[in-house]
Formats: structure tokens, sequence, C-alpha cells
């Protein structure tokens, strides 16, 4: 049995993979340590952080895997995550005192190099260019997008 990558795990994919998963591990250290050690200082920032942790797991995991199933999931969660980034970053520009500590998407990620803002605009540019080709008769979700008809 031949296994085979994600088409949108390859080339400048696996770089966009790699931001994902570090954004991920960062989020998610910063929001687990904000929470366990400053939530009443400002649960809902660190809540908010929380999510975006959880958003770029599922954004990580959604663009490794294949399937169509899959590809719609990255959809959501990258277009969820333009949304969120837009939204706080908007509001913490306009009324700052509503989020007393900064979350992974205040000020649209300036404590992250704004990577927060760059990165779902090029993961929606990448899916975009790795649209699966639709599901032919008798073929499972799991190998949608596959070229190689091979196992």
């Amino acid at each position: 049995m031949v296994t085979q990558q994600s088409t949108r795990a390859v080339g400048v994919g696996r770089v966009l993979i790699a931001v994902y998963a570090i954004l991920a591990l960062a989020a998610t250290g910063r929001s687990v340590f904000q929470i366990a050690t400053q939530f009443d200082e400002a649960p809902l920032a660190y809540t908010l952080s929380a999510l975006s942790a959880v958003v770029y797991i599922v954004a990580t995991v959604s663009l490794i895997a294949r399937g169509t199933g899959w590809y719609a999931v990255a959809w959501a969660t990258i277009s969820f995550e333009l949304v969120g980034v837009i939204v706080i970053g908007l509001v913490t520009v306009i009324d700052p005192e509503l989020f007393p500590h900064d979350t992974v998407w205040s000020f649209f990620g300036r404590g992250y190099g704004f990577v927060p803002l760059v990165l779902p605009v090029l993961g929606i540019l990448w899916l975009r260019r790795t649209r699966p080709a639709p599901l032919a008769a008798g073929r499972d979700d799991a190998s949608a997008g596959d070229s190689d008809p091979v196992r």
C-alpha cells in the first residue's frame, strides 16, 4: 500500500503548514500559561487566545489531511481565522480597554509580527490553488484529489 501526501503538503504548502504548526504551538503554549496563571485578569482575552490555538491546530491538520472533507474544513477554519483576526484586531484598535491583555489576534496579530493577519490570506490563496478534483464514481473521500490510482 502506497500512501501519498495531501496535494496541499508540497512545495510552498509545506512552508505554510510549518508556519501554521508553529503558530499552533505558540498560541497553545501562550493560552495554557495565561489561563493557568492569570485567567481572572482577562478571561475574555485568554479564552480567545485558546480559541485561536484550536483554530491553528485544526487548520494545520486540515491542510495536511487528504480529501474533500478536509479541504472544506481547511476553508472553514482559515476563513474563521481571517474573520477573527480582523474583528478582534479592529476591536482592540477601536476600544483597547475591552482587552486589558493581548490575545494572539489583538491589534491584528502585532505580538506575532502580524503573521496572524497575513497567514489566513496566504492560506486562502493556497487553498484556491490546490482545490481537489471532484469525486469520481466509486472513490471515497480519502482518495479525493489524488491523481495516482495506485494505492
